[in-house]
């Protein structure tokens, strides 16, 4: 991975970390104050508590993400160490889903004249699990990738003994 792309990578993660930590602190601020510029009731408390909880699950996964683009330009990231960097975006991903079909659950009731609403939410909520699916699909990959790597390394170490 090139400098340039690392270092543009990182900027976003950074701008997103940032306003992902604003959000949280404005809303965050609106529930502990009182100054609710609504009228406080409870499914608009109810959406901002999830909401401050999914910018966490977002959280999770861009420090995640920011570990395995650090051990990318080691060199280190075909190691067992990765795995955990990796697991830490599935849970994040799937926590995310987990929060939208509760978003979509505390919405179902004011969309009774339009049940379509819930079922489209429903859907974006499976999108998001199908999202954590490719991810452990790709963890996978790399798990075949540590272990040829693995078998590489011994493989060059008998071979170094025979020569």
């Amino acid at each position: 991975m090139g400098k340039l792309t690392v270092r543009a990578l990182r900027a976003v993660l950074v701008v997103v970390l940032a306003g992902t930590v604003f959000v949280q602190a404005s809303m965050a601020w609106v529930l502990i104050s009182g100054n609710d510029p609504e009228d406080g009731t409870l499914p608009l408390t109810a959406l901002r508590v999830i909401t401050i909880l999914g910018m966490v699950t977002a959280q999770v996964a861009l420090v995640c993400v920011w570990r395995l683009v650090a051990m990318v330009r080691r060199g280190t990231v075909f190691s067992d160490a990765a795995f955990r960097y990796v697991d830490g975006v599935i849970g994040a991903i799937v926590s995310a889903a987990v929060l939208w079909f509760t978003v979509t659950a505390v919405n179902a009731p004011g969309q009774r004249e339009d049940p379509g609403v819930t079922l489209i939410m429903g859907g974006i909520g499976l999108a998001i699990l199908g999202v954590a699916l490719i991810v452990l699909v790709l963890r996978l990959l790399l798990a075949q990738a540590v272990a040829r790597d693995v078998e590489a390394t011994g493989l060059r170490a008998e071979l170094d003994e025979v020569i």
